[in-house]
């Protein structure tokens, strides 16, 4: 049997439910998703890329 997955939201995101939600999965990888589209599948990433997303947030890598 898989493993339910287990979805949330940032407390930032309000009442107006058009943010991502986010997963951890078994596997150290997590799992993103469109809240106004859940129905709609999900983009799966590996520990290793997260890791390399957030670190790429946090120091302003996609800054426009």
């Amino acid at each position: 049997m898989d493993t339910p997955i287990n979805w949330r939201k940032s407390s930032y995101s309000g009442s107006t439910n058009d943010c991502v939600e986010i997963a951890d999965l078994a596997d150290g990888g997590r799992a993103v998703r469109d809240s106004k589209n859940p129905d709609d599948g999900f983009f799966r990433f590996t520990a290793g890329d997260w890791a390399a997303f957030i670190q790429g947030v946090k120091t302003d890598e996609f800054d426009n």
